[in-house]
């Protein structure tokens, strides 16, 4: 699933010394990652080609006279041009000397410890389960932890996500974001500053016939049932009258056939929905979604779920 990293602001400060330096608010998906200085950004960049050597995109240069306003502009468009395209290689997702970098800068920047937490995950029939974690711990480790909690195999994980959640009145919540493999759970819960945010545990697939992989699993069965269920009472699909009358008659199947059915019913639907979106706003064009954060909320369409929410149409 692809990322996406802004830079919409950077502030003067000065350091112990009185000397001046720029520290850089990076965003990802919309909501703060994390502050950063071009120092060090500059020192990742050289550990990073140690390791992968010229495969890396550009590092903006030194500067060692002070930058105009425009050379500054430069360069913060440089910067995040190089963190967009640095996390494109999925080998440098997955070094070391990636993800200790981001871990760190995510812990300093929200003034965060590395300790022991107790963690609430919030599953789609709307129940917590509650596992010990370290407030460092990637998003990709406290899934492998919940995965043990519930009993679903490390084999099955990559169909499974956790996502930021806002819970509102009358049990109905709003996904915020998904939180990619390097990011802190921990840590962006604290930063989100959203009231009762919880982190969730979804399927992030929107293709149904993936279901058929997952259909030895009972953990894995359950998960989906439950998230098709709760899509359906929260209307944010909804079903035509054939449609309807299909999904009655999955009542008298066993749960393994109905999670992969309502599923598949489910999908049906989100594509006559979006095919009928598409038509109705051509601004659309190929996105998933129109941005949250930029206050266009004219619809929010939730493509990792496979659900569309229609509250602000």
């Amino acid at each position: 699933m692809k990322m996406h990293f802004c830079i919409p602001v950077s502030q003067q400060r000065l350091d112990r010394l009185g000397g001046r330096y720029v520290l850089y608010s990076v965003y990802l998906d919309g909501y703060l990652f994390c502050r950063v200085r071009y120092s060090q950004l500059h020192r990742w960049n050289e550990q990073l080609r140690r390791v992968f050597g010229n495969c890396l995109p550009p590092f903006p240069p030194k500067y060692y006279l002070a930058m105009t306003a425009s050379m500054a502009n430069e360069r913060r468009d440089q910067l995040e041009q190089y963190l967009q395209n640095v996390t494109v290689d999925p080998n440098m997702l997955r070094s070391d000397v990636f993800v200790d970098f981001l871990k760190l800068v995510q812990l300093d920047t929200f003034s965060i410890t590395t300790k022991t937490a107790s963690l609430d995950i919030f599953l789609p029939d709307g129940r917590n389960i509650q596992v010990e974690i370290l407030t460092s711990d990637t998003t990709e480790r406290v899934l492998e932890v919940v995965s043990h909690k519930i009993g679903l195999c490390q084999e099955l994980l990559g169909y499974f996500g956790l996502f930021l959640i806002q819970c509102c009145k009358e049990g109905k919540f709003s996904v915020m974001k998904k939180l990619v493999d390097f990011e802190l759970p921990y840590v962006s819960l604290q930063s989100a500053k959203v009231e009762d945010c919880k982190v969730g545990l979804r399927k992030w697939y929107m293709d149904p016939s993936l279901d058929s992989v997952l259909m030895d699993s009972a953990a894995a069965v359950a998960l989906i049932y439950m998230q098709a269920v709760q899509d359906m009472e929260k209307e944010w699909a909804k079903p035509t009258q054939v449609q309807r009358q299909k999904l009655e008659a999955l009542q008298k199947e066993d749960n393994q056939t109905k999670a992969f059915l309502l599923s598949s019913c489910l999908k049906k639907m989100i594509s006559e929905k979006m095919v009928k979106l598409a038509a109705e706003n051509p601004e659309m064009k190929d996105s998933c979604f129109l941005p949250r954060n930029n206050k266009i909320e004219i619809i929010k369409v939730d493509c990792v779920f496979g659900t569309i929410m229609e509250e602000d149409l």
